[in-house]
């Protein structure tokens, strides 16, 4: 028995081409094929929805349109002529160092330009007038940390057989981490370099876990838009699609409805925030752990930013929802020891609950002519002074410490809290839960609280989407005076905005803030490499030659 529309539509095919010479039914037959293959995967085979490609392709289009293109030509050379003038205005008669010299400087000598170096910039972070940044500024500290650098330097875990200790430091960097967020004896981890690669590197082992174990080949992750860049950056590298999930409009914690949506088959990770960097907030990793079992999904958390707080506030007394080991379904946690561990700079820890998911972190290279190759983290070489700096953090410390460290930090969060939601004119979002409050506002734009408090020596980190500011309380805020004299000055500024409330945004955060309202994305991300750019200013060429002239 045949079939009446097949025979059909092959009447109607023959009839289309009957007069057509061959050349032109193989040029129609293979447009037509290339065209489809085109058309669905840039409906189905894409990382972003259509609606959002079409966007970019649009605007995309839209600047070969000539008075378009140089429309933004001409904002894009402002913008980098202002980030530009930025650099040479912090720069001024400073000079800069593009040659070696010919003869090497004494250690004197480069003692004194590193110091004038590290003494640069506007602002005082020694006196609390920086969110986050810099976690705690104690000279003891800092002498400790140099002794023990000095004798780790060179040292490099890349070769155990060299220098085991260094690898028992890690080792017991980890254990102690594990047994701070109630690991197992089967919970294991390694050091990274910041909190960027210990979520780098989750990604990593759930999309190999992912491939190996359940065969998804086209992996996906789940994350709240509140979620740190880090899970962007991962996905880029590591070719992961991200599905974005909302935030719940007051608590500012994610949805767990949204998130539940948002699972298919090809779902690798689940990330939730503990707290994430905007606002503070902390997303119920409770219910994201039920959706992790329920699916049988990795849940990742990241505590980065309040790990080394939130380990410690239940034994305070602080009332802190589970986040960690204890959750069934959290399989993996990053925190950074840098901030609140009070390392140096370049430390971090990613932790799982067992070892077939660090087995695949590793990269691991059989078949090298150089021998058989594997690597724990991105980097092969790591410093040893930096495992050892951390791991004599946390011993000069010791529990005692960070608990007494904690409690300093976190009262001085709630009474900064408490005060500010006592000011008319500005709000702050969600409920904060360890070190980070973020302000906003419906009578004026809140950058221009920003932009007066700069004034005033005070460096906050501007929010986007929507407006807003943050201050990140360390333990340099627990210093006396320090929180005073934040609530005055904001007490102080808003009083005096509400006076013109309506009066707009200046200088560079009016860029930030008309960013937020370019649809074109990429030509913010244009603004972006601008800046970026611009951090590696080391003068014009006549203008070096010259200082360095006047120098000899």
């Amino acid at each position: 028995m045949g079939f009446p529309y097949i025979d059909s539509l092959k009447g109607i095919v023959n009839h289309s081409f009957q007069d057509k010479e061959p050349w032109q039914i193989i040029s129609i037959t293979a447009t037509t094929v290339l065209g489809t293959v085109w058309i669905w995967n840039f409906t189905f085979c894409q990382d972003k929805t259509i609606v959002e490609r079409g966007k970019k392709q649009f605007f995309k289009l839209a600047r070969y349109i000539p008075s378009i293109k140089e429309r933004i030509n001409k904002e894009l050379s402002d913008v980098n002529e202002t980030f530009e003038k930025d650099a040479k205005r912090k720069l001024m008669n400073v000079p800069f160092i593009i040659k070696l010299p010919k003869n090497g400087l004494s250690p004197d000598q480069v003692l004194l330009k590193v110091k004038k170096c590290v003494q640069m910039g506007d602002y005082k972070w020694e006196k609390g007038k920086v969110s986050g940044t810099v976690y705690k500024n104690d000279a003891d500290l800092i002498c400790l940390m140099a002794d023990v650098y000095k004798i780790a330097s060179y040292t490099n875990p890349l070769h155990p057989d060299v220098f085991p200790g260094v690898c028992k430091m890690e080792a017991e960097v980890i254990r102690i981490s594990c047994n701070l967020f109630s690991g197992n004896e089967k919970s294991c981890g390694t050091m990274t370099t910041g909190g960027t690669e210990s979520n780098i590197l989750a990604c990593k082992a759930y999309r190999d876990y992912a491939r190996e174990v359940k065969g998804i080949k086209k992996p996906e992750m789940v994350v709240p838009v509140t979620a740190h860049s880090s899970f962007d950056k991962a996905a880029q590298y590591l070719n992961i699609k991200v599905r974005t999930v909302p935030v719940n409009p007051h608590s500012y914690t994610v949805s767990i409805k949204a998130m539940e949506k948002a699972i298919n088959k090809n779902t690798i990770m689940l990330v939730g925030s503990a707290p994430n960097f905007p606002y503070g907030t902390m997303d119920n990793i409770e219910a994201l752990s039920e959706l992790g079992l329920k699916y049988n999904i990795p849940v990742h958390v990241d505590a980065c930013l309040g790990g080394f707080l939130i380990c410690f506030m239940s034994d305070i007394g602080f009332d802190i929802p589970l986040f960690d080991f204890r959750l069934p379904g959290v399989t993996s946690i990053s925190a950074d020891t840098h901030k609140y561990g009070y390392a140096p700079k370049g430390s971090s820890v990613i932790l799982y609950r067992e070892k077939k998911y660090r087995h695949h972190q590793y990269t691991i290279t059989t078949d090298w002519p150089g021998g058989i190759y594997g690597s724990p983290t991105i980097n092969g070489s790591r410093s040893g002074g930096i495992i050892a700096s951390c791991w004599a953090t946390l011993i000069y410390f010791g529990y005692e410490g960070y608990m007494e460290a904690t409690k300093k930090i976190i009262q001085t969060m709630k009474y900064i809290e408490k005060e500010l939601r006592e000011i008319d004119g500005i709000f702050i979002f969600g409920e904060p839960v360890t070190s980070v409050i973020a302000i906003g506002s419906n009578d004026f734009h809140i950058y221009r609280l920003s932009e007066a408090l700069n004034a005033k020596g005070w460096n906050l980190n501007p929010l986007q989407f929507p407006s807003g500011i943050h201050i990140c309380i360390t333990h340099i805020h627990t210093e006396p005076g320090v929180a005073n004299q934040f609530l005055y000055d904001v007490r102080n500024e808003v009083k005096n905005l509400l006076k013109n409330p309506d009066l707009p945004v200046k200088g560079k955060l009016a860029m930030y803030g008309t960013s937020q309202s370019i649809p074109d994305r990429s030509i913010v991300g244009d603004f972006a490499r601008s800046f970026l750019d611009s951090i590696y200013y080391t003068g014009d060429n006549e203008e070096v030659n010259d200082k360095q002239s006047t120098e000899k």
